[in-house]
């Protein structure tokens, strides 16, 4: 890898790696790291291009962000995770999964969409009016992460039916995913467990409490 990724480490047992999303760090997850770490060994990581960790050469692109995780996880001699994603870090939790499966111990993925259009009309209209703002800014940062929302990712559900460790899906009830996408994604993957905690796509930071015992019993049982 042409760069080292951020991260910061709290408590021990099996490795939890957090996975933020869009614009976002590690730090998003604070409610989680506090909540987890009796239990787990909890890594928060910030992606490529995102909070302390440099954009470097590589393409920015959510693949590269999944191959980063399998080299990070590599440098750190972490053979396997339980990984939870939010938004764009579901999304690279569940290009991780295909590519590596026996790596990935279990995947709650909040928020994450297959294709663009998995996100509501208004939220990809708002999108494309921030990047047009940002093109016209000259803002090259920003027109790289809005990009990985218009144009990315691009997974067939059919790709998902080979996966076969634990998955949660799990959405706020008023998020910026298609309720008919979110399920879409829960009954691609055998066995996974759906549900909806009260809030917006950002549940995790709003909802903490609901949102960590819903993610909490799922990882009991894994």
């Amino acid at each position: 890898m042409d760069i080292k990724l951020h991260y910061t480490e709290h408590g021990s047992g099996d490795p939890l790696i957090l996975l933020h999303g869009n614009g976002e760090d590690g730090t998003y997850f604070v409610r989680q790291i506090d909540h987890f770490k009796d239990r787990y060994r909890v890594i928060a990581v910030d992606s490529r291009g995102h909070g302390g960790s440099p954009r470097g050469t590589a393409p920015f692109t959510l693949d590269q962000f999944a191959q980063d995780l399998a080299d990070f996880m590599g440098q750190l001699g972490i053979a396997s995770a339980h990984i939870l994603g939010f938004s764009d870090g579901a999304n690279i939790a569940l290009l991780f999964a295909l590519a590596h499966p026996e790596r990935a111990r279990s995947l709650v993925l909040n928020g994450g969409n297959l294709f663009p259009e998995g996100l509501t009309e208004q939220t990809r209209r708002e999108i494309d009016e921030e990047y047009e703002q940002a093109v016209a800014a000259n803002d090259e940062g920003q027109i790289e992460l809005l990009r990985l929302m218009i144009d990315e990712p691009h997974i067939d559900p059919a790709q998902l039916a080979g996966l076969n460790m634990p998955v949660l899906v799990v959405a706020g009830t008023v998020d910026m995913i298609e309720e008919s996408h979110t399920r879409l994604i829960a009954e691609s993957i055998p066995g996974t467990q759906l549900e909806y905690v009260e809030g917006s796509h950002f549940v995790a930071s709003e909802n903490p409490g609901a949102f960590n015992r819903v993610v909490g019993a799922f990882l009991d049982c894994c």
